[in-house]
């Protein structure tokens, strides 16, 4: 185990801002840190307050390699030139333990300091094995009254800062549900396909180190209770639905969240992914290139209203018509939808002048 000299301190400003509302988790770490072999680790709830304070603080930091290409060399030369190199934290006790419990705030520090400490080895961008050593954090220590600052190696601290693959999360998760297993079901629920998954009681069970006998004592005793709480506090819930020892598990986007969860703009963010995947899954669009089509509507309100008067045109047509909506798919739905906002915009005053400035979704 190296000692406090052979430690290097390459940054000490990742102290403790304003919380975000929404923080992005990579799925490397949720797979090496948070489900080992597949197997949820038995975390306690204050130590996952603990990781998603570190992801709120480090969340302007953090990049996609794929997209920020500068971004990853700037983070190889800052952290993997050496061994050891580690990264200083700051937060406030009061975000760990509500009761403001010294005890339970160093137990939940102790545990993330002694959980999965080792050394570990990650390839730097010439190809050099670089070396740390310690748990997800290391040396935690209480100098100022109130908070505790402790240091992340350059390993785990790749592995929350390079969005490869991540998924979002809401921060107040850990907050409003207090059971550590609800807590990690709900970030392996963020990672099943959105059409949804089935896994066998053996396999779950494992999963969440729990021992029901029957799917139906699963489903009933883990999962509804589970169900009620992601109903209310977060974005994204389920359904589910079991044939023998196999059980299915159907994503959905929560449409009664409990109304002070999210702030307002979040909110209306939400609605407006669910009513973009409203049409995906109505009109098949599973499988086209919906980039614009996408950003023109999540991002660009005149767009948006532009592509909902269409809509009520698009259903009127096909009412007068006497045909399903429906049975337009695909690329299909798409094209029939832009030429009716290409005459919608032709019938204004704009559109007579500049017959070609219309909004543009394919």
């Amino acid at each position: 185990m190296p000692n406090n000299q052979t430690r290097k301190i390459a940054k000490k400003d990742y102290y403790e801002n304003e919380s975000a509302e929404v923080i992005r988790i990579s799925n490397h770490f949720v797979d090496s840190f948070l489900f080992q072999d597949n197997v949820a680790s038995d975390i306690p709830i204050n130590a996952l307050r603990i990781i998603f304070n570190i992801i709120s603080i480090i969340r302007n930091h953090q990049f996609m390699p794929d997209n920020q290409p500068r971004q990853l060399s700037l983070f190889d030369a800052e952290y993997e030139t050496d061994h050891n190199i580690f990264a200083t934290f700051k937060i406030r006790n009061s975000k760990i333990s509500e009761k403001r419990s010294s005890k339970q705030v160093v137990e939940a520090y102790e545990y993330l300091a002694t959980f999965k400490m080792g050394w570990y080895v990650s390839k730097n961008l010439a190809g050099k094995d670089i070396k740390t050593f310690g748990g997800l954090i290391s040396l935690p220590s209480y100098e100022d009254r109130g908070y505790t600052s402790f240091l992340v190696s350059s390993f785990w601290l790749k592995k929350l800062v390079v969005l490869s693959d991540y998924n979002n999360l809401l921060y107040q998760l850990v907050y409003n549900i207090r059971n550590n297993k609800h807590v990690l079901f709900a970030i392996w629920l963020a990672k099943i396909p959105e059409a949804g998954t089935h896994v066998k009681l053996e396999t779950f069970n494992q999963k969440f180190s729990v021992n029901y006998k029957k799917a139906n004592d699963f489903c009933v005793k883990f999962l509804i209770p589970i169900r009620l709480q992601l109903n209310i506090y977060n974005q994204v819930s389920f359904n589910y639905k079991y044939e023998k020892e196999l059980i299915f598990i159907i994503r959905y986007n929560t449409k009664n969240i409990k109304d002070d969860v999210l702030s307002q703009k979040l909110n209306e963010k939400r609605l407006i992914i669910q009513r973009f995947r409203y049409f995906v899954k109505r009109y098949s669009l599973e499988s086209i290139n919906l980039e614009r089509f996408s950003y023109n509507y999540k991002e660009i309100i005149a767009t948006r209203i532009e592509i909902e008067k269409a809509y009520i045109i698009f259903k009127k047509n096909n009412r007068a018509n006497g045909n399903s909506s429906t049975q337009f798919k695909g690329i299909n739905f798409l094209q029939e939808m832009q030429s009716i906002i290409i005459q919608l915009h032709r019938n204004t005053e704009t559109g007579k002048r500049l017959p070609n400035a219309y909004q543009i979704i394919l």
